[in-house]
């Protein structure tokens, strides 16, 4: 069996290779048209070639090119609606001589769109309808009977990748534009949420003043379910910070006599804190970098406490 695996994989790669060093101006044409277009690109294709079609319309749209996936079948029932003078349709079809393809060429030339059409055989029906023609043939199929579409199906989507790749590297489009258009993924998650969106915010963390008992602080990070509390000042200004791990630490060499001590002889002065501007995987990045781990930094916007994050909130998010 891996023989037979490895050579599917060698045959399809070898193909994809040769269509590389056979891309001449038509590509680029097409490429162009693309990012010059003001409407939208709008791919279409029947069965496998459909599939691929609405694969690109998807990459096309989360890289920066408006589009959507015409169904052929549909298209000829009022769906050709969506489609204006403005747009580009690209055709995937290997045969060209798909019937449900054919039907579009009328009413498509009647609307004004501009065509394109992905072939693996450029002197098809649909290649002397198309006013450009993208000719993505392959020597045969993977398939031992060349009948299944396999090669010819590889050849074709690598190519529609790389026509959105160079359209949206033309395009200047950036990490920060893909996380726009991805607000849920992880990438997303990475390069839009801040630590102000992962944050406790000041009503729900422990805060406690100089003079506060360090029983009292106990029981406010308790009462927070929080691992510290924010000593401040009665404007907001941060002078310290406490974990409860500081306050075990010192029960454990002092006693119970520590629980009367004051916030202020127990804190850590000036503590690490995070500005409210930097990125949730900014800070997940600095609490991973400290020489000396801890699990909570305050958050300071404008010289003041407003929240406090916390390395396990930071991890749960799933920023990696």
């Amino acid at each position: 069996m891996l023989p037979r695996l490895k050579a599917t994989l060698v045959q399809e790669a070898q193909e994809i290779l040769r269509l590389a060093d056979r891309l001449n101006g038509d590509f680029e044409t097409a490429a162009k048209w693309m990012l010059e277009c003001d409407g939208r690109v709008i791919p279409a294709g029947i069965g496998k070639a459909g599939d691929i079609a609405k694969k690109f319309a998807s990459t096309l749209s989360s890289t920066g090119t408006p589009s959507l996936f015409l169904h052929p079948a549909e298209a000829v029932h009022g769906d050709l609606g969506m489609v204006t003078s403005r747009d580009i349709v690209v055709l995937f079809t290997n045969s060209g001589e798909t019937e449900e393809i054919l039907r579009l060429f009328p009413p498509l030339r009647q609307i004004g769109a501009r065509t394109i059409l992905v072939t693996g055989r450029p002197h098809s029906t649909a290649a002397r309808l198309s006013d450009l023609v993208l000719d993505v043939s392959v020597e045969r199929e993977a398939c031992p009977h060349n009948l299944a579409p396999t090669t010819s199906t590889t050849v074709m989507l690598a190519l529609s990748d790389a026509l959105a790749l160079a359209v949206m590297q033309e395009r200047n489009f950036t990490k920060d534009d893909y996380a726009l258009y991805h607000p849920s993924g992880a990438l997303g998650r990475r390069l839009l949420m801040k630590v102000t969106d992962a944050m406790r915010p000041w009503d729900d963390i422990a805060t406690v003043g100089r003079e506060t008992p360090v029983v009292d602080v106990l029981r406010a990070i308790t009462s927070a379910g929080v691992g510290a509390a924010c000593v401040v000042e009665p404007d907001r200004t941060l002078v310290g910070l406490i974990s409860d791990g500081d306050i075990r630490r010192r029960l454990l060499e002092s006693g119970a006599d520590v629980l009367s001590m004051k916030a202020e002889n127990l804190m850590t002065p000036n503590p690490r804190t995070v500005p409210a501007t930097m990125t949730a995987v900014e800070t997940l990045e600095l609490f991973e970098s400290l020489p000396q781990k801890i699990g909570e930094m305050p958050v300071i916007d404008d010289g003041k406490v407003v929240g406090l994050v916390m390395l396990k909130d930071l991890v749960r998010l799933g920023l990696r």
